[in-house]
Parts: C-alpha cells; sequence; structure tokens
C-alpha cells in the first residue's frame, strides 16, 4: 500500500461553453456549458484515482462561483485555500472538430476573478504545509504579468520548501497578449524549478527550437524512430538540468474522431518508449494532456522507481479521457490498469 501524499494544484477554473453535434456557433441558440482548466483537469483525475488533492484558485463572489466551488467539493478536491472575490469568472467557447474540420477556441478571461491575482494575495507556505507534489502549468503566466509573479512567487516557495515541482508547459499563444509579455523567456525560467515537465512536440519545439519531428502513425503497427530523439533531450537536459523526468505527448490525428496517440519519457540519461493507441470515435478531445499529467504524478507516487510502468499508466489515462464528454477525465485505477494489460 503506497503512502498517501498531498498534491497541490493551481491555476484557473474556468466555465465552458460549446455547442452539440459538431454544430457551429453560428448555427441555432442552445449553449453546453461545464466547467473546466487545465490544473482543475489535472487535480479531479488525481482525486478520482484516490490521491489527496488541493486545489487553488480565485472565483469570483458570484452564483456561478459558488457553483464552482461546489462542483470542486464534489470531485473530493481540498478546497480551503479556493478564494472567493471578484466580479467575473473566466471563459472559453469551443467548437468541436467534424470530419476535415479542425475544432476551434475562443477565450473570454480578461479581468475574470483569478486574472487579479497579484503577488501575496496567497500565503503560499500555509498552502504547500505538508504537501508533497505541486502542479502548475504556463497558463496563468499568459493572462497579465501579475498572474505570471504569482506562478514564480508558488514556484519558489514550492522549491524552498522541497516539494517535488510538476510543470505543464501548456503554451497558448493567443493568450500572450499583455504588454511585454514574453512566452519563451517566462515559461523557460518557470522550466528552471520544474522536476518533471510535461509537453507535446510543438510545446517543445517552440522552447527549445529544435524543428519538431513528424510523428505519421495511422495505426498500432506503426515503428518510430527513437534516435532522433535521444538527441533532443540530449540538448534539453543540458539546458534545463535539474528536470528529472520529461514527457513528451505525440498525436496524429487522421481526422476529427481519429486520433492516434503515443509518448515519450526521458529520465536518468534513458529514454522510454510505449505502445501507440489507436482512437476512433472519440468523444471529446479537451483535457487529454491533463489526463496524461495526472496519470503521470499519480504513477510517479505509487511506482516511484519503474518509469516505463510510468509512462505506461500515464498514456492509458490520456487515452481514456477521450471517451469522457467535458474537460475532466474520470477513469478510475481499475479501468487505467485494465486499458494497460489489453
Amino acid at each position: 500500500m503506497r503512502e498517501n501524499k498531498r498534491i497541490v494544484t493551481f491555476g484557473e477554473l474556468l466555465l465552458r461553453f460549446s455547442k452539440s453535434a459538431h454544430r457551429r456557433f453560428t448555427q441555432r441558440e442552445e449553449l453546453l456549458g461545464n466547467f473546466g482548466g487545465s490544473e482543475a483537469n489535472v487535480a479531479i483525475s488525481l482525486a478520482t484515482l484516490g490521491n489527496q488533492v488541493d486545489y487553488v484558485t480565485r472565483l469570483p463572489n458570484t452564483q456561478i462561483g459558488l457553483a464552482a466551488k461546489m462542483m470542486l467539493r464534489q470531485y473530493h478536491l481540498g478546497v480551503d485555500h479556493v478564494m472567493v472575490d471578484g466580479d467575473r469568472m473566466g471563459t472559453y467557447y469551443f467548437e468541436g472538430a467534424a470530419a476535415l474540420r479542425n475544432s476551434a477556441v475562443t477565450y473570454d478571461r480578461a479581468n475574470s476573478a483569478f486574472a487579479q491575482l497579484k503577488p501575496g494575495m496567497i500565503d503560499w507556505h500555509e498552502v504547500l504545509r505538508g504537501a508533497s507534489v505541486f502542479h502548475t502549468s504556463g497558463i496563468a503566466a499568459a493572462l497579465n504579468q501579475d498572474a505570471a509573479d504569482t506562478t514564480f512567487e508558488a514556484l519558489q516557495v514550492a522549491d524552498e520548501m522541497g516539494l517535488t515541482i510538476s510543470f505543464d508547459i501548456n503554451h497558448r499563444k493567443n493568450l500572450w497578449r499583455y504588454p511585454g509579455a514574453q512566452p519563451e523567456e517566462t515559461l523557460s525560467r518557470m522550466l528552471e524549478y520544474a522536476d518533471v515537465m510535461f509537453g507535446d512536440v510543438i510545446e517543445f519545439e517552440f522552447l527549445t527550437k529544435h524543428p519538431k519531428i513528424p510523428f505519421k502513425a495511422t495505426d498500432p503497427s506503426y515503428q518510430m524512430d527513437l534516435e532522433p530523439y535521444r538527441e533532443w533531450f540530449h540538448d534539453i537536459v543540458k539546458r534545463f538540468p535539474r528536470c528529472q523526468k520529461w514527457l513528451m505527448g505525440m498525436r496524429n490525428q487522421v481526422n476529427a474522431s481519429h486520433h492516434l496517440l503515443t509518448a515519450l519519457l526521458w529520465s536518468e540519461d534513458r529514454l522510454y518508449s510505449t505502445r501507440i493507441y489507436d482512437i476512433a470515435d472519440m468523444v471529446d478531445p479537451m483535457g487529454v494532456g491533463d489526463a496524461f499529467a495526472a496519470g503521470q504524478i499519480h504513477a510517479m507516487l505509487a511506482y516511484p522507481d519503474d518509469n516505463q510502468r510510468i509512462l505506461d499508466y500515464a498514456l492509458a489515462a490520456s487515452t481514456l479521457k477521450y471517451t469522457f464528454e467535458g474537460d475532466f477525465n474520470l477513469a478510475t485505477d481499475d479501468e487505467i490498469q485494465a486499458l494497460i494489460q489489453s
């Protein structure tokens, strides 16, 4: 039986609006609403897997904020450090892909309760006391300088207190619009605190300027040439020597409902690969990367000396997210283990 270790995640909870049946926003009036957000997605997945998780965010003092906090409690998250202040909830609008048409995301996050966070508003020493893992991402830093500085404040205290720091690059290029925004420099500085890092090949390419290596699988029998990835990771480790585990997700989108998914893990000067999942007739692709991060964190705590098992678990968790509507991965440990063994 593994020791139960407390995990803290930090980020903005959003209200997501979407259309049903692959409709565009210009078709009919109905909008479907649910909550989501990268770090909340990670937290809920981890709690579903039986971990003790506290989520840190700032919600508006409105009925929508109250509903959001009630939802977090429903999924057994610790909410003692959720601030309730401000006037509005950040939102995003998701138009699903169909056939050869890509999905589209539009953000409306300016002046949200979370975007008005400032350094010093959160007592990070109190929040992180007794925790073993702190997880966040680069999304908050894309909102404004105050949110970026608050994230740095959290990373610095987590480092000072000796926590394992998990960081998802989560580069959202259409968010970095405030005066003086420097996404490459800011994300690189944040990665200097990371013990565990997540990203897809596009985000790795953005930070390292190394041309991405195409993943062209059209079925699970695809044979990957791993040597170029080894060279890539060798270069990354030289730049960020603190990080102990690097996880890179890869996806080939055959069409809107058919994806091929795999991942790599670099740790202790060794590259680990895993199977390729062929995902047809998927339900909802949002939150797949967050499910991957949560699966890795859970497996890292459960199987700390088995990197291959960690990678297999993270990818299986990510794959199962495709089967759930909304942003949250509600796959159980038994379901993930069964998929690994299938």
